[in-house]
């Protein structure tokens, strides 16, 4: 595994950050006021409930009012996807009545990623045979930090084939990996393995996405894509929560990987809570509506 990661150096750029992080910042402002962009941002969101309180019902809701969207606002794109736990994938399959949404759960013992492999797998099986398309999942943290890479890929090598036809979004809780290095190396490893999307955060451990982490986790992409010609999109999830920030991981992507990494494929967004912000950015922008909308 070593050797695996000898053929991916970390770039330059990331000891120049904080300054290249600087600047993006500052370009990320001309995104506020872009119909177009924020569009893409708010299709670019998976719409998301991880409750304790979660049931069929609520989630049949919940799922209703992305249904409904469309109807309301026929003008706009809705969102990418809708995230939930695994044992509401049919509620999601059967409810959700609108085409190009991303039927997702969290999945492999979320958010701890801490049980046997054969029940991750076991899990993510499940999930997909009842109506998910997309599977998220927590890379072994533990793991990775002691540095038993061999563990952590073959075990994401499992849940990918466990997957079958649905796509696999690899979160490397990158708050916990804390530095760059431990970033790189579970970025490649993850997007060796299989991952068709890498993902900062689970949002339940007190760390979210920091565009730091972003930085690192776009760059990575960069030289996968480089040395195998297969794209592996983006998700930051956690913490991001208004217009601003959006924006700011928007233009990460846009300066780091190119056009080809818009829209839901390639690049998602894990904030529920930054969709009535997007929307009522939206509709101030086209529409000249200055009320905050709260929508979902």
């Amino acid at each position: 595994m070593n050797n695996l990661l000898s053929r991916y150096p970390m770039p330059n750029e990331i000891n120049n950050m904080a300054q290249l992080l600087e600047q993006i910042k500052r370009d990320s402002e001309k995104f506020y006021t872009n119909s177009e962009a924020l569009q893409d941002m708010f299709h670019s969101i998976d719409l998301t409930t991880l409750s304790t309180s979660d049931s069929a019902e609520s989630v049949r809701l919940f799922v209703e009012k992305v249904n409904a969207f469309a109807t309301d606002y026929p003008q706009l794109k809705n969102v990418g996807g809708i995230c939930v736990y695994p044992v509401f994938a049919p509620v999601v399959k059967s409810a959700l009545k609108v085409s190009g949404i991303y039927r997702a759960v969290v999945a492999a013992c979320f958010p701890s990623s801490q049980t046997f492999t054969d029940i991750k797998c076991a899990e993510v099986r499940k999930a997909v045979e009842f109506g998910a398309n997309e599977i998220d999942v927590v890379i072994s943290v533990g793991e990775m930090l002691e540095g038993n890479y061999e563990f952590v890929a073959e075990e994401l090598t499992q849940i990918k084939e466990a997957c079958g036809t649905a796509r696999l979004k690899v979160i490397l809780e990158t708050g916990t990996l804390e530095t760059p290095e431990n970033i790189w190396a579970a970025s490649i490893i993850a997007m060796e393995s299989g991952a068709d999307m890498i993902k900062t955060s689970t949002g339940k451990n007190g760390v979210g996405a920091t565009p730091e982490a972003a930085f690192v986790m776009c760059h990575a992409i960069k030289a996968f894509v480089a040395k195998n010609g297969r794209k592996v999109g983006f998700k930051p999830a956690g913490g991001v929560r208004t217009v601003e920030d959006a924006a700011f991981y928007y233009n990460i992507v846009d300066t780091i990987l190119g056009a080809d990494w818009k829209g839901s494929d390639m690049f998602r967004i894990g904030a529920s809570g930054l969709a009535n912000a997007l929307l009522s950015q939206i509709l101030k922008v086209t529409e000249g509506k200055t009320e905050a909308i709260k929508y979902f």
